[in-house]
């Protein structure tokens, strides 16, 4: 028997760990960073407002699924749709137990007047979307969402429909192709990203984003508030020959933001700081031969003019000489022309294939 329970963060934490086996590729993240995403206190996104709630199933007491479901006001809004959101859906091989969260997540969004239910959204555009549709068991990197083959089975046998294809991709750096370009700009300049003028450097990257990103689907300008939350910690983990913002003659232009691959630290620590942690942590540091980069974007007055390619190049250059052998680029959207081109050029290979899935739940 299915039964469901509401709020419980430390079910909520444990499930995906619970339910799936080695071959999904899961790799847990800091218990304390999917704490703070749930805090109503701390996430800005709860702070402005916007309504959630989220469930775990357990089946004979064990749990073996959840989801979170939340109306993101400011996207509604912004594109005019009466639209709740599903996030953090991972469910066992169990209909009845995806039903269930399914129909407790629509029941929520009919609670809030909306009309369609769509998702994974962990928890907005501009972080982990997607549910795996291809490539599933790869070695994903970080920010990245993983899944077994048959969860898009559970939704669709819910009546959930695909749409919004995008890819994640994977770069060799001993056999990429740099491409040779010239910027049809002024005066270039990288501003490393370092932990001294970090607050200054994210500001500069958080203006460029919400510019070059100004048409995107589903995008949301962050505020200072919700950038900060989604970046704070990167100070602590950025590698800062990797990141850097792109003055063109002075003023913010461009910016790529590359970390270090953080899943061998997670999987080793299991989410958890431990005693070992700090061991763990060194250990990494040694050995970090992946990196990944979680966005990059250029202002739109300056785009077709080669600027994206000019900071990939110098990024690839930089990892190179850093010591990575290995490059993972988070979720490009099958719309998105421009970067899809930058991949090949690059010689990129597809790594997964992801799709949102949505429901009408008037």
């Amino acid at each position: 028997m299915i039964t469901l329970r509401a709020g419980d963060v430390d079910a909520f934490v444990r499930v995906p760990t619970q339910i799936y086996g080695p071959e999904v590729g899961h790799v847990a993240p800091m218990r304390r960073d999917v704490e703070r995403m749930l805090d109503p206190v701390v996430n800005p996104l709860w702070r402005a407002g916007n309504p959630f709630a989220f469930w775990t199933a357990h089946r004979d007491g064990r749990p073996v699924g959840r989801i979170i479901a939340h109306v993101h006001r400011a996207s509604n809004t912004r594109h005019a749709i009466t639209r709740a959101q599903f996030g953090f859906f991972d469910c066992a091989d169990d209909p009845d137990a995806a039903a269930a969260l399914l129909e407790a997540a629509a029941d929520f969004g009919r609670a809030h007047g909306q009309t369609e239910l769509a998702g994974n959204f962990n928890l907005t555009a501009m972080q982990q979307i997607g549910v795996v549709t291809g490539g599933f068991g790869v070695q994903a990197y970080t920010d990245m969402v993983v899944g077994p083959a048959y969860l898009p089975a559970l939704l669709e046998g819910q009546g959930f429909e695909r749409f919004f294809p995008m890819t994640t991709f994977e770069i060799d750096l001993d056999q990429v192709r740099l491409p040779v370009t010239t910027p049809d700009v002024g005066s270039i300049g990288f501003a490393p990203i370092r932990p001294r003028d970090f607050p200054a450097r994210m500001e500069e990257a958080r203006q460029v984003l919400n510019d070059g990103f100004w048409d995107n689907p589903m995008f949301v300008p962050l505020t200072a508030d919700e950038f900060a939350f989604q970046a704070g910690e990167l100070s602590a983990i950025l590698d800062p020959r990797l990141s850097a913002v792109l003055h063109e003659d002075g003023r913010p232009t461009g910016v790529v933001i590359c970390i270090p691959d953080l899943n061998g630290l997670l999987s080793a620590t299991r989410g958890e700081i431990g005693l070992m942690a700090p061991w763990h942590y060194l250990r990494f540091r040694m050995r970090r031969r992946r990196a990944v980069i979680i966005f990059y974007s250029v202002v739109r007055q300056r785009h077709g003019r080669g600027l994206m390619g000019a900071m990939l190049a110098r990024t690839v250059e930089a990892l190179r000489a850093a010591g990575y052998r290995s490059l993972g680029v988070t979720w490009i959207a099958d719309s998105n022309a421009a970067s899809l081109r930058q991949m090949q050029r690059l010689g990129a290979r597809p790594l997964q294939r992801l799709h949102l899935f949505r429901k009408a739940i008037a």
